[in-house]
């Protein structure tokens, strides 16, 4: 009795001696899945103007006191491990135009942090977003009920799946849910202007 063939894929298969790679159905929707994303990209990447309005040393301030919450310029430039001069430079030229501000530690007065304003949370959104939001917008109306819901659901999932069991949620703006309180990653609820996905 004659066998079935096995589906294999890969350059030696046809090569004696080759190890041919079987290949699983989780691979195949795997690979259909990155195709698709690929896809995804190009139709609804953002057109409107360059993706980041923000230098590189500018954005990494601003995406570090994001994640962290309010430092003094001393703390962020430890941290960043770059100079306290250079630091307190880009924090001057951000908070000349509007990103950030200084206020006082509610817990030691002689103590001045730097933290993003409601104009700087928005530039960093802004700066985030890869996808046109009014190009996917007008695609998800067109398609049937729910099933916008469906595709943001399993997105998600799908995300949830790939982080280690033991690691942070994601909130809306892309980062970890962080306690209010020291700014650390956490399994809680997203805080201040974080929505969780």
């Amino acid at each position: 009795m004659p066998s079935r063939p096995r589906r294999f894929i890969g350059i030696d298969d046809e090569f004696r001696g080759g190890k041919a790679v079987r290949v699983s159905g989780d691979q195949v929707r795997a690979e259909r899945f990155a195709e698709l994303f690929r896809a995804v990209y190009l139709t609804f990447h953002r057109r409107d103007r360059p993706r980041s309005q923000l230098p590189g040393a500018s954005r990494a301030v601003l995406e570090h006191l994001a994640l962290a919450g309010p430092l003094t310029i001393g703390e962020a430039a430890a941290h960043m491990h770059r100079a306290q001069s250079v630091v307190s430079e880009i924090v001057t030229h951000l908070e000349r135009d509007g990103l950030l501000e200084r206020e006082s530690d509610p817990a030691d007065r002689r103590r001045t942090l730097i933290w993003l304003t409601e104009d700087g949370h928005e530039a960093l959104r802004r700066d985030r977003d890869v996808l046109g939001v009014d190009l996917l917008a007008r695609a998800m109306a067109r398609l049937p009920r729910g099933q916008a819901d469906a595709l943001n659901d399993a997105m998600r999932a799908l995300i949830d799946c790939a982080r280690p069991d033991d690691g942070p949620r994601l909130c809306s703006d892309g980062g970890p849910r962080l306690r209010p309180d020291d700014g650390q990653p956490h399994e809680g609820e997203c805080h201040d202007d974080q929505d969780k996905l």
